[in-house]
């Protein structure tokens, strides 16, 4: 593919997460076909000169379009575009409808609380809140890269972002939650599917890096933006969930229906 603009890309002037910006745009082309599978993407070079970032957010951007199973990078070859959908990535082979009943619960809890605390956190952070939240952050980077499911250090960072309001009660109350919070501490160990899982929880790591982007550069409107994304794809996520156990109590219906006229 030629290295010129001919995407049409937007080059990024925007605050918030820089990367996240840049693979929303390049996975919009992707999933259009604008770019079609087997194609390459431009060098990394041209990329920072078509969007007017670095080259670091150029990588960050490509990472999360290989956590989508959207493209290959190849040393000495290049980034190939691999499909037009993204891969599926649920947390777990099958959830209980009462299980995912309390999930949905809770998040909706968290989509009316946690975007408008994020708005607060950016208006209202200092120097030791910017230092937290960053270290929470490295934490479940680290935790994820050790195959944990990091439930302890996801409420961790979203804690950090309610002590970032300045509001004490914002806090007091997320702490009562504890990690019943995340969606993943409801979740039994052999429901869990550890290949999907990794890739769930790279996206979650992606949305929790624009958060804390937008928090640090003080962009209240970024961070609600971001944290509603984070919850809502959450939300998105486990209603999947909610068919697969009635369909199953359907067919084990119908079976015993047919056995007992038969």
């Amino acid at each position: 593919m030629n290295d010129s603009n001919m995407l049409g890309v937007t080059r990024i002037f925007q605050q918030g997460s820089l990367s996240l910006q840049v693979s929303k745009q390049l996975e919009a082309l992707i999933v259009s076909g604008n770019i079609a599978v087997g194609d390459k993407l431009p060098t990394e070079n041209a990329l920072c000169d078509m969007f007017g970032v670095s080259r670091t957010v150029i990588r960050e951007a490509i990472t999360h379009l290989k956590s989508l199973g959207l493209v290959e990078t190849r040393r000495g070859v290049g980034t190939r575009i691999l499909r037009t959908t993204a891969e599926e990535a649920y947390p777990a082979k099958r959830i209980s409808l009462t299980t995912v009943e309390d999930i949905m619960n809770i998040l909706e809890l968290r989509l009316t609380l946690e975007p408008e605390a994020a708005a607060m956190a950016a208006s209202r952070h200092n120097a030791a809140d910017d230092r937290r939240l960053k270290e929470k952050h490295a934490a479940f980077i680290n935790a994820c890269e050790h195959h944990s499911q990091a439930r302890e250090e996801d409420f961790a960072f979203h804690h950090a972002i309610m002590q970032a309001t300045h509001n004490p009660l914002f806090a007091d109350f997320y702490a009562s939650l504890n990690t019943g919070a995340i969606p993943r501490a409801k979740l039994l160990a052999v429901e869990l599917d550890s290949a999907s899982t990794r890739r769930y929880l790279e996206r979650v790591c992606q949305e929790h890096e624009a958060i804390l982007d937008a928090i640090v550069a003080g962009d209240s409107a970024g961070a609600k933006q971001a944290m509603h994304f984070h919850l809502s794809r959450a939300r998105e996520t486990y209603s999947h969930y909610r068919d697969k156990p009635q369909d199953d109590e359907r067919s084990l219906r119908s079976s015993k229906t047919n056995e007992e006229k038969a």
